[in-house]
């Protein structure tokens, strides 16, 4: 099942959906589609509906106004997704700027998310420290040679090079790539954090470069009894990687609301 979801804008956002039973909103990160979720998807199906989105500008979505590119705009992007495939509430998974989205969306429409995962993610760079300026310049290159170190470890590389070339198939023309940018770096939820009344789990590589581990667990120190899962050995994107990551999210999702 697919479709559009027609933002108050009119941004047409282009979205999917798979599998039966609770639902499951997934959101990918800056200027990413939903694509690099799909080597996750056979093993979330197996007993939820999945739900997936590109977000405006990138993939199938088009861009819509110019002032939507904010992390909180695209909170309502992804409440409009809910709404366009029927969904009242769902489980949010968001990683990176996914999950930045996802924190808008439990401050804002908490009504809408019932349990939220927030990997790879950060309340914004004011607190926590500084990224090593060599990352900053991978990550500026665009580069998925040079960026996918930073993301996966070596073994999966070698073991998975299908799922890393999806993961870095953005998709997005050059205005798109830096409007995700900037709202990336904008985001600043800190002072509204508490206001979180989902079950959130916040899990992170213990080794991530992208957004240093230091940052997580200030994260799951503003939100109301967040749980905090830091995985050993991995790097930007556990939630793809690791087995462990997966079981620890699977436990959490399997708790009711």
């Amino acid at each position: 099942m697919h479709g559009q979801a027609i933002t108050q804008d009119g941004a047409e956002l282009f979205w999917t959906a798979r599998g039966e039973g609770p639902a499951l909103l997934l959101i990918a990160g800056q200027a990413s589609t939903h694509r690099g979720w799909l080597p996750l998807v056979p093993h979330l199906v197996a007993e939820r509906r999945v739900v997936l989105f590109d977000h405006r500008g990138v993939g199938q979505s088009t861009m819509g106004d110019a002032d939507r590119f904010t992390t909180r705009s695209f909170a309502r992007d992804a409440v409009a997704v809910l709404d366009a495939a029927g969904v009242a509430s769902a489980d949010v998974y968001g990683h990176s700027m996914g999950g930045r989205v996802a924190q808008w969306m439990a401050i804002d429409r908490p009504e809408r998310v019932d349990r939220l995962v927030l990997a790879g993610s950060t309340g914004g760079d004011r607190f926590g420290p500084a990224r090593d300026p060599d990352v900053n310049r991978v990550l500026s290159s665009g580069d998925p040679a040079q960026m996918a170190p930073l993301f996966f470890t070596e073994s999966f590389r070698e073991r998975h090079p299908e799922a890393v070339a999806g993961f870095f198939a953005r998709d997005a023309g050059i205005r798109a790539r830096r409007a995700h940018f900037d709202a990336s770096r904008r985001h600043d939820a800190w002072d509204e954090l508490h206001r979180i009344s989902s079950p959130t789990l916040v899990i992170h590589g213990s080794d991530d470069p992208v957004t240093p581990v230091e940052s997580a667990r200030l994260l799951a120190a503003r939100i109301p009894d967040a749980v905090l899962d830091v995985v050993p050995g991995q790097r930007h994107c556990p939630h793809l990687e690791s087995a462990e990551a997966r079981a620890r999210v699977d436990a959490f999702l399997a708790h009711p609301s």
